[in-house]
């Protein structure tokens, strides 16, 4: 099937087991099995998360869309992973093992991004942390592996599909080798996985070995050699880093590969006019190569991003050892008929009865929310979403996203006739798409946003604003609120928009992610200007006061992003100060893998260019103190921070920020018992500032 014509997700004949389904939930024990009338499972899930029989989580929808195909699928979540035995519970599945850390990556789940272990997981009963291990995929193929030998391992979810590659692990401060090849498993799937992981199964079953199932798209396999009848282009051809030293090529090794006569590798000067993409893949910087040259690295980075749209994606291979890692083009998105009947499949959206009254925050939080749309095309370089459902927009029909609305009211316990949001990656992004399907096949940027709104999208949210209006009059709802991040950039396109959301769905409170006030940083982050931010704001409470209403724009920022000076900060500080600003948390830059940001913190280099040996260098404040300084700037009101920052402003020469009136960041005081001070509160030394009063001490 071609990226123009794909199979339909729902058009394979049904696997002969359909006869048992569907199940009210996917087993988790022998003795639901045995009350279904199964004697095995074709697929067994093993998950990190609670087992939560709802569309935001993804082994309920790979689980459901699996037992609609015929198969009987069974799940086992949250297992203990220091021996086998819990892997063995289901038995052994007929067709193969999907492994998924859960709907986060099992690292960014335990540890914050100073890397402090976090004391509780919202996806596990009553909150409980501990309950997964690090690098879950990692050790659940291995427990698999030990099982059930010889039973295909297939893993999937956020945390493979980020590790698809070789990649920098913060955790660790070092270079990765691909999931894949770390956790044994026979096939890697990325992405967004229905469309592969039915394909699979259905393969399979008609008796295909895993190990000649290598051209799926949306997925990575390990195979001994480039096959036959392929061109091979190295990425150093598509955008030459420059010569290493040593050695003098950087392609050196791979040159010394044999290579099949079969395969020709092109260059600039022998390319032909025309390749045929379908039979093209290109050459990555090996594993031991990006390892060891942050240059070569980011150029991976960079290629990588550029060969993520489905349209026009080619094949890459990257060398690990002996052994090449072969990543298939991008899965093609699904139709709104598909993506409408996936989200339409027989879910009870609660937890599975095992779990009895516990609590699981993450089902709390999205019980009574509508999923509308995939993908985000803002491409923010810090951000894991555009990686891992891509850029196109998948939508929902407006009859089926009114349909979900109607099951939440008579259906989930609990409603009291309010929908928590109605979003996605992003809240208005719905029905958003390029002006010409053929520009949008053949496009290769990075953002349809950045560094402006590409003249080629559509950006009008009438449509989604005639879904609002059809929502509020379905009959049960009193309120509905929209929860998911805005591109507020987006939205003053069509003011008509933010008039509606501020006058109906806003709860008092509108969290939105400007991230940052200079230039520098949010060059880095792919974000617009904050002179958006401030068209976006004076519409807000333009609106909010012609509704009669009360209401306030909580922004959100982050801290020691690669780009991002102390001065950068300062800046940010004093315009939070301006604008009245007191956040409660601020979140810290967090490298996660494969994203541009994270190409940048490792490597120093900025892969939203060609990357170069002599190209720009990019600042990251990776130092501890230094990102506490960030953080710090963050939360300037805070008298924890006063002393950090004190020592900062003097060091930076703007000591005339320290002192008790308006224009000052910090005042010279220091209450007792916070920050260095102890006893009584006192003055810091300072050659421009007095201690207030006691009477203004106390009233602070």
């Amino acid at each position: 099937m071609t990226p123009e014509n794909p199979r339909d997700l729902f058009g394979y004949r049904k696997y002969w087991a359909h006869k048992f389904t569907p199940a009210p939930f996917l087993p988790m024990s022998r003795k639901e099995m045995d009350e279904l009338g199964w004697d095995s499972c074709d697929i067994v899930i093993v998950t990190g998360d609670a087992y939560v029989d709802h569309p935001s989580f993804g082994m309920a929808i790979v689980g459901r869309l699996l037992e609609a195909q015929g198969f009987r699928v069974g799940i086992i979540a949250q297992p203990d992973w220091r021996n086998a035995e819990d892997f063995r519970k289901l038995g052994r599945p007929n067709l193969f093992f999907g492994v998924t850390a859960g709907n986060m990556d099992s690292m960014v789940n335990r540890y914050t991004a100073d890397r402090k272990i976090r004391s509780d997981d919202a996806y596990t009963p009553g909150a409980e942390g501990g309950k997964r291990p690090d690098r879950a995929v990692l050790v659940y193929s291995q427990r698999c592996r030990e099982a059930f030998k010889g039973v295909p391992v297939v893993i999937g979810g956020i945390e493979a599909s980020l590790r698809r590659i070789a990649h920098f692990d913060y955790w660790q401060e070092k270079v990765r080798r691909s999931a894949l090849v770390d956790s044994k498993a026979d096939l890697l799937v990325y992405g967004n996985a229905e469309r592969a992981i039915v394909s699979l199964a259905h393969r399979l079953a008609a008796g295909e070995s895993i190990r000649d199932i290598t051209d799926l798209r949306g997925t990575a396999v390990l195979r001994n050699g480039i096959p036959e009848g392929w061109t091979v282009i190295d990425a150093s051809e598509v955008e030459p880093p420059g010569p290493a030293t040593p050695p003098a090529d950087p392609y050196a090794e791979r040159a010394a590969m044999p290579q099949a006569s079969a395969n020709p590798v092109v260059t600039l000067h022998s390319r032909p006019k025309r390749l045929d993409r379908s039979r093209t893949v290109i050459r990555l910087p090996s594993y031991e190569q990006v390892k060891r040259d942050p240059v070569l690295y980011a150029h991976a980075s960079r290629i990588l991003h550029l060969e993520s749209n489905p349209g026009n994606a080619r094949a890459l291979v990257q060398r690990h050892g002996d052994r090449e890692l072969w990543v298939n083009p991008p899965p093609v998105p699904l139709s709104t008929k598909e993506l409408d009947r996936v989200y339409e499949l027989p879910y009870q959206r609660v937890p599975h009865p095992a779990y009895g009254d516990a609590r699981i925050p993450a089902y709390e939080m999205i019980r009574f929310s509508v999923n509308i749309m995939r993908g985000c095309f803002g491409g923010c370089t810090f951000c894991s979403i555009t990686e891992h459902e891509g850029r196109i927009i998948q939508n929902r029909s407006e009859a089926s996203i009114l349909r979900e609305i109607e099951t939440i009211r008579d259906t989930v316990p609990g409603f009291t006739g309010i929908i928590s949001d109605l979003g996605g990656p992003t809240a208005n992004m719905w029905r958003l798409h390029c002006r010409d399907p053929k520009i949008e096949a053949a496009c290769r940027r990075l953002s349809c946003l950045w560094p402006g709104i590409c003249k080629n999208m559509k950006t009008d949210q009438m449509p989604l604003v005639r879904l609002y209006r059809k929502a509020r009059t379905i009959p049960g709802v009193r309120r509905i609120f929209i929860a998911s991040g805005l591109r507020y950039d987006l939205a003053v396109e069509t003011p008509e928009y933010v008039r509606e959301l501020v006058t109906h769905h806003v709860g008092g409170y509108l969290k939105i992610a400007p991230e940052h006030t200079q230039p520098g940083p949010l060059a880095h982050m792919m974000k617009p200007g904050i002179g958006t931010y401030d068209r976006f704001k004076a519409m807000f409470y333009k609106y909010s006061k012609a509704a009669g209403k009360e209401q306030y724009l909580i922004p959100y920022f982050i801290a020691a992003h690669p780009g991002t000076t102390d001065e950068d900060m300062l800046e940010l500080a004093l315009w939070l100060k301006r604008n009245g600003f007191r956040a409660d948390q601020v979140q810290a830059f967090l490298p996660s893998p494969m994203a541009l940001a994270t190409a940048m913190w490792h490597t120093g280099r900025n892969p939203l260019k060609r990357v170069t040996r002599s190209g720009e260098r990019v600042f990251s404040p990776r130092g501890m103190r230094q990102r506490r300084l960030h953080k710090a700037f963050l939360r300037y009101h805070d008298p924890e921070n006063w002393p950090l920052l004190r020592d900062a402003l003097k060091r930076m020469g703007r000591a005339d920020l320290i002192g008790n009136g308006k224009r000052h960041l910090v005042p010279a005081w220091q209450p007792a018992g916070t920050g260095r001070a102890r006893g009584r509160g006192r003055p810091f030394r300072t050659t421009h500032t007095h201690p207030p009063s006691g009477r203004n001490r106390r009233r602070r």
